[in-house]
């Protein structure tokens, strides 16, 4: 494990957060331009490991796991995140025969 954080050190923290922000961007305009609801849920994926990938590189920097723990449980909500928002999916598919979001003006009654 030593010889991870003595990489992880090795790389300036500078292009870890730069790197961290642009995923974290992306993912904000993959949710906020697309309407496949399935793209979405890969945006919304990819800032939570957006975050991850901070998380764990500052734990490494500081020296402590409570960021990596803190990662766990982000992963743990995620995957929670997918699960039912596959399933919402799962029901929007059968009731339209499409996964395009703009649908779900039509639910409003």
């Amino acid at each position: 494990m030593g010889e991870v954080n003595t990489f992880i050190q090795s790389v300036p923290l500078n292009y870890f957060i730069i790197l961290s922000s642009v995923l974290f961007c992306l993912g904000v305009l993959g949710v906020l331009l697309r309407k496949n609801a399935i793209v979405i849920l890969g945006c919304v994926e990819l800032m939570l490991n957006s975050v991850n990938l901070l998380l764990a590189a500052f734990s490494a920097y500081k020296g402590n796991s409570d960021g990596q723990l803190l990662v766990f449980f982000i992963m743990v909500v995620a995957a929670a995140e997918v699960a039912v928002g596959l399933a919402i999916i799962a029901m929007l598919y059968r009731n339209t025969r499409s996964v395009d979001v703009s649908i779900f003006n039509k639910l409003r009654g």
